[in-house]
């Protein structure tokens, strides 16, 4: 599907725009009157871009490998490690701390790692240990109080950010930047941000550094999915309600995509966790439903599929319009289970394995499949409708 010239020409390839300096907030985006959005472009961006950070984020004297160091230190005291975030960054974080578990699981330790909504952590400050605020421009409210209240606490503080001169950062005891800001207010690079910022502390946790090329490669092959995602976008357009499930390290990614679609395309979204969703939600559902099943989580893989196969014809049986995205394994191990609304395939990097392969692979097809929602809706995912009067003062009401 040939796509129609960006106002300026666009190059995947280049350096996204970095924090501006002295800080400040990002305004709306520019309006634009049909697709390419900021936000077509930054997915289009994330390959290259996740090759970038990779490559330095690995330095051995950068800031990851100073986190790195403190998470090693948190673990071997038996301290325990917080990360803590809002909205797109509240799923950076969840993901985060399942690639940190997982690392520091892998050496030995027995990690207390956990992910909490900043808002609850600002009202119950971790004392001691570490706490790991991310947020894509670091001027997030909650965030910032959390990172405060666990400074006050004893606790030590870092933050995963754009750039340095945040007020987040200010709080921050380290701070890991990541250079380059999503250019819509839809985030994608915001969320893929934090996953890779956690897979190259990972990489100096093991001493196994992330292959950036591979990861790059596994998010071109995520994008090759646009086709995929049009066709499912447009049994999904006009579903009066999508449900989102997964489980175990796909739930993150369940949850961005509700966050996506709901901010990009105006459609009521809700996810669910995959058992949740077998007892007791499927009698609210029917043929105007939606439903989205994420699986690349390669742990338990084989009692996942089963279950996710009952769903699917559950989902069937009723007429939900039901679409998946999939690791290959787990494509083949649906092979037939229904999925009338299409299929996606998630590309699980080489040399990659637990939380942080599906992570990565599942980030670029959910925000392919919300951005061809916009399209298939007719909405303009930037702004994430507040270029609407409502909108725009219901968002001033907010801190």
């Amino acid at each position: 599907m040939t796509e129609p010239a960006s106002p300026a020409a666009f190059d995947p390839e280049a350096p996204l725009p970095g924090a501006p300096d002295p800080w400040q907030g990002s305004g709306m985006p520019a309006l634009r009157p049909g697709p390419p959005w900021a936000m077509t472009e930054m997915i289009a961006a994330e390959p290259a871009f996740a090759e970038r950070l990779l490559r330095r984020l690995a330095a051995p004297d950068g800031a990851a490998a100073q986190l790195a160091a403190a998470l090693h230190e948190a673990a071997a005291a038996g301290a325990p490690v917080r990360v803590v975030g809002c909205g797109t960054s509240e799923h950076g974080a969840q993901a985060t701390a399942l690639i940190l578990a997982a690392a520091l699981v892998r050496e030995g330790f027995e990690p207390r790692v956990e992910a909490v909504q900043a808002f609850e952590a600002a009202l119950s400050p971790q004392r001691g240990g570490l706490v790991v605020g991310i947020s894509h421009e670091g001027g997030s409210w909650a965030t910032n109080r959390a990172l405060e209240a666990a400074r006050a606490a004893g606790s030590r503080t870092a933050l995963v950010t754009v750039g340095d001169r945040s007020p987040g950062a200010a709080l921050a005891d380290l701070v890991v930047t990541t250079d380059e800001a999503d250019q819509s207010w839809c985030h994608t690079v915001g969320y893929l941000s934090p996953v890779l910022a956690a897979l190259a502390v990972a990489g100096h946790v093991t001493g196994r550094a992330p292959d950036a090329a591979a990861v790059r490669a596994a998010l071109a092959a995520g994008a090759g999915g646009a086709d995929a995602a049009e066709r499912i976008a447009a049994r999904l357009a006009d579903a009066a309600h999508v449900l989102v499930i997964a489980s175990g390290a796909d739930r993150p990614a369940a949850r961005e995509l509700a966050l996506k679609i709901e901010e990009a395309s105006w459609l009521p979204t809700t996810m669910r966790d995959l058992e949740t969703f077998l007892h007791g939600h499927l009698p609210a559902t029917d043929a105007t439903t939606g439903l989205v099943l994420i699986l690349a989580d390669g742990d338990g893989l084989e009692a996942r599929a089963e279950r996710a196969a009952e769903a699917l014809a559950a989902a069937h049986a009723i007429g939900l319009r039901a679409a998946a995205i999939l690791s290959d394994a787990a494509h083949a191990a649906l092979l037939l289970a229904p999925t009338p609304a299409g299929r996606m395939r998630a590309a699980l990097p080489a040399g990659l394995e637990g939380p942080a392969a599906a992570l990565v692979a599942t980030a670029v097809p959910l925000q392919l499949l919300t951005e061809r929602l916009a399209r298939a809706r007719g909405t303009n995912p930037d702004p994430i409708r507040r270029d609407q009067a409502p909108y725009l003062e219901a968002a001033s009401r907010v801190r």
